[in-house]
């Protein structure tokens, strides 16, 4: 590959170039040339500015590999705000740190970590720790990926998060959708009904919802998410149906719920909905999420099993699909009672079998 020039070696597109007479050579590990050669110019920026051009041998310090990890985000994510907000949000928590944010990344070892995470549980609960944590991790994981670092230390998360399981019960939906104002009405209807998660449905586009007049096969498309098992297409309910095809007919741009040409923002629908709950004086953990995880309960009250709610909400895993799948007493009777006939049917045949041969 010349010098200075993007190759695409497949299936990943590469980058080298010369600096202070070392070939610099990189797998970008992207499929896509043009954030293949924003990765090659932030490179090269880093150089030439001295962020990432550490004399040989040295290792930075977190404070010093603060923009190199930022710059990657970037790029990695760049469809994803909400993502790059906030590595950026948790990585400034970890540096206001000074042991940590001083501390050369080869000498960020467990003890170290220990000592932020006792810093840092005296304002805040286990779950912010933990995403710092995660950030921290991923952090020293790609100083390893790129050579930096030979090692990653053990970063253990703390127990004692606190999740959030608001259901919203048949019962008070129809008082919650009647208190909304649109947009935040539509939005939480196609929620229910589909498991969207809240930047899904944000970033739906008029292209990714089939609407036939002729068959009731009608589905929305999920083009992107958080794992490459986002990606997925959700059947529609009578109900998602007759509200989208109403709100097509009004459509004036290629977003589904748009303001000014311009999709309505996670904080914009947090405020709405925050506002419906605090005038109905419902409890504080009923948050936008919790809708997406209505809907998966309500595939597993209506007998779902685990790896079809996982296909339809884009879990990574099917193990986080597991948690709604709580099969009832009498489907557990049903189950044995199956296991029973079929056990009944074969020592059946086998006799059957049996006095055959002896009948020949």
């Amino acid at each position: 590959m010349p010098n200075g020039e993007l190759a695409e070696l497949s299936p990943y597109w590469h980058y080298k170039f010369m600096r202070n007479g070392v070939p610099v050579f990189v797998n970008t590990k992207q499929k896509n040339k043009a954030t293949a050669e924003d990765m090659e110019s932030a490179h090269r920026s880093r150089l030439a500015k001295g962020e990432a051009g550490l004399q040989a041998g040295t290792v930075p310090t977190l404070k010093q590999f603060e923009d190199r990890f930022i710059d990657a985000i970037r790029v990695r994510c760049a469809e994803k705000k909400a993502t790059i907000s906030f590595y950026e949000s948790k990585l400034k928590n970890l540096l206001a740190f000074p042991p940590l944010a001083n501390s050369r990344l080869d000498r960020i070892e467990e003890a170290l970590i220990e000592r932020y995470v006792q810093h840092r549980r005296a304002d805040v609960g286990p779950a912010s720790t933990n995403r710092e944590l995660a950030t921290l991790r991923r952090a020293l994981r790609l100083a390893q990926e790129w050579k930096v670092l030979n090692r990653v230390p053990r970063i253990r998360m703390l127990p004692g998060e606190r999740t959030r399981e608001f259901v919203l019960s048949r019962e008070r939906e129809p008082e919650y959708l009647k208190a909304c104002q649109s947009p935040l009405r539509e939005i939480a209807t196609v929620m229910l009904d589909t498991g969207l998660r809240p930047g899904e449905a944000l970033a739906l586009e008029w292209p990714d919802i089939r609407l036939d007049e002729q068959d009731d096969r009608n589905y929305l498309q999920v083009r992107s998410g958080k794992s490459k098992n986002a990606k997925r297409a959700i059947p529609l309910t009578p109900r998602a149906t007759k509200l989208l095809r109403k709100m097509s007919g009004a459509a004036v741009d290629r977003f589904v719920f748009s303001s000014v040409g311009r999709p309505y923002s996670g904080p914009h629908i947090d405020h709405l909905h925050q506002e419906v709950r605090d005038n109905l004086g419902w409890d504080k953990d009923f948050v936008p999420h919790s809708l997406r995880h209505t809907f998966g309960t309500r595939l597993g009250e209506a007998g779902a099993d685990a790896f079809t709610i996982m296909k339809l909400m884009g879990h990574s895993t099917v193990t986080v699909s597991q948690r709604y799948v709580h099969p009832s007493t009498d489907a557990l009777e049903r189950a044995i009672g199956k296991l029973s006939v079929g056990a009944s049917l074969g020592t059946k045949k086998a006799k059957n079998r049996k006095t055959s041969a002896k009948s020949r």
